[in-house]
């Protein structure tokens, strides 16, 4: 990478040669991959398969996404929102469609990534960014609930232990990752101390040896591709969605920007390697996202390879010591991090005050349709869709029209301002007085815009209203873009005589 490459990636150009930053980034894919390990499980449950193929969803989606992803330190791996999607299919149809859908969706994402849908991001206002990272430390922490209830009175404290560790610890030293030390001294003190609390094996069996590439066991005919289709686009979108709001997530939290394009085409590669080493899918993790970069520390690729590669070795090789995990700390991991992914800058009430009511209201409606269905794609959909009528209603507004007659009195000069749209173009002509005016009409549009072809039949039926009075209507003041549409439309439009 060039130096100037690298400053504008937010690295040092010699960050490889650093021994603090590969500290960091071996440090934070371990703490990831101990992390990923319950929640690829409980994701396999969702979807109704094997863990092992969740825990090789993770180890294939992290290592892939490492290399031809868009976003450095983002995790992807198997998810919640992805299992949900796909659980149907598993169910009516069994494993090998299921594992077919996922190689199809990745096929779809490339398809959408070099179709540009990245560049949609754009559309999605603030509002529903805050709303949509709200909601997901609620559901970070909603996913922790079940995990305390009806377990042994040891693990609430084991809890307070564990996110007093966290909090406490950066301030002695922030060598090591507080969340790995909090693992680690809560596991050392339940196995020396005889403590039975739910641990991680007991979420299910860990694999005992790596994936191995084979092709997916369905009849390769017409009615398996229409069966999987849908699925697989379902699981295409809401990946694509999920991965795409994390990495500008990402974006915001270390100053730096990515390649959604890539990201866009790097999560279906990811996909396909998936599908074809027999894993249940998935796209970026936005909880494990945020224990790489804002707990963590991380900013690279390498945390992000480790932390598939980690899952691995812990898995095949560590398997007896991390079932012995208690769930109790990687709870309190969770916990922390669902508090410092909440942002409660939106939420204070001198905040509150200052923003428009629109605005709370886009915030809020994202929020709780993302809580109610557990999709964030849903609320993030449902929230735009909401901005943009709120956006609709206020622009309608800002079309004015003023009347000013010539002395002589044979010619009046309405001058429009404004954006006209669909909206603001439907009140436009009742703001004339076709009975009353002179002879001659003159319309000027110098300070203002046309949208689209409502706004062009709007001046169509303004022009045709006056001409059976006998008067005729100049319009003028067009600039270039409303000129071309106007020219093209005028006359053409049914309904507009």
């Amino acid at each position: 990478m060039s130096p100037v490459a690298a400053r504008l990636r937010g690295l040092k150009p010699d960050w490889w040669s650093d021994p603090k930053v590969w500290r960091t980034e071996i440090l934070a894919g371990l703490v990831v991959a101990l992390a990923l390990i319950p929640e690829a499980i409980s994701f396999s449950i969702i979807a109704g398969v094997d863990p092992a193929l969740g825990l090789f969803a993770s180890f294939t989606m992290a290592v892939t996404i490492a290399v031809v992803g868009g976003r450095r330190a983002m995790i992807s791996a198997a998810t919640g929102a992805v299992a949900l999607v796909i659980a149907p299919l598993n169910r009516e149809h069994g494993l090998g469609y299921l594992i077919a859908a996922v190689i199809l969706a990745g096929v779809f994402q490339v398809v959408l990534g070099v179709l540009g849908v990245a560049k949609l991001m754009r559309f999605i206002p603030r509002s529903v960014m805050v709303g949509f990272v709200n909601a997901l430390a609620i559901l970070i922490f909603m996913a922790q609930v079940p995990e305390m209830r009806d377990v042994p009175w040891a693990v609430y404290p084991l809890i307070a232990a564990g996110l007093a560790l966290m909090v406490l610890f950066p301030r002695i030293t922030t060598v090591v990752p507080a969340p790995l030390v909090s693992i680690v001294v809560l596991t050392v003190i339940t196995l020396a101390a005889g403590i039975a609390v739910p641990t991680v094996g007991d979420k299910g069996a860990l694999p005992s040896a790596l994936p191995t590439p084979g092709l997916p066991d369905v009849p390769f005919t017409l009615d398996t591709l229409t069966t999987v289709a849908p699925y697989a686009f379902a699981m295409a979108l809401v990946g694509l969605m999920e991965s795409l709001m994390t990495a500008k997530l990402v974006d915001d939290l270390t100053d730096s920007r990515s390649d959604k394009t890539r990201e866009s085409v790097g999560q279906g590669v990811a996909n396909i390697v998936t599908g074809f080493f027999g894993g249940m899918g998935g796209c970026a993790m936005i909880g494990q996202t945020m224990i790489n970069v804002k707990v963590s520390g991380a900013r690279t690729r390498v945390s992000t390879f480790l932390a598939g590669v980690f899952l691995m070795v812990l898995c095949i090789v560590f398997g007896p010591v991390v079932q012995d995990i208690p769930m109790a700390a990687l709870v309190a991991v969770m916990v922390m991090v669902s508090f410092a992914t909440f942002d409660w800058h939106s939420v204070a009430p001198r905040t509150l005050r200052r923003m428009p009511a629109g605005e709370i209201t886009v915030m809020a409606i994202t929020v709780v349709c993302v809580v109610v269905t557990h999709n964030l794609a849903v609320g993030v959909v449902v929230g735009s869709v909401t901005a943009m009528v709120i956006f609709a209603k206020r622009v309608a507004h800002l079309a004015e029209v003023t009347a000013v007659t010539d002395p002589d009195g044979g010619t009046v000069v309405y001058r429009v301002t404004g954006a006209l749209f669909f909206a603001s173009s439907n009140d436009l002509v009742g703001r004339f007085d076709y009975a009353g005016d002179p002879a001659r009409i003159v319309i000027d549009l110098s300070a203002a815009h046309i949208w689209d072809a409502s706004s062009v039949a709007a001046l169509d039926a303004i022009a045709t209203k006056y001409a059976r009075r006998g008067k005729s209507v100049e319009i003028t003041g067009l600039n270039t873009p409303s000129a071309h549409l106007h020219g093209r439309l005028s006359g053409e439009l049914a309904g507009s005589h």
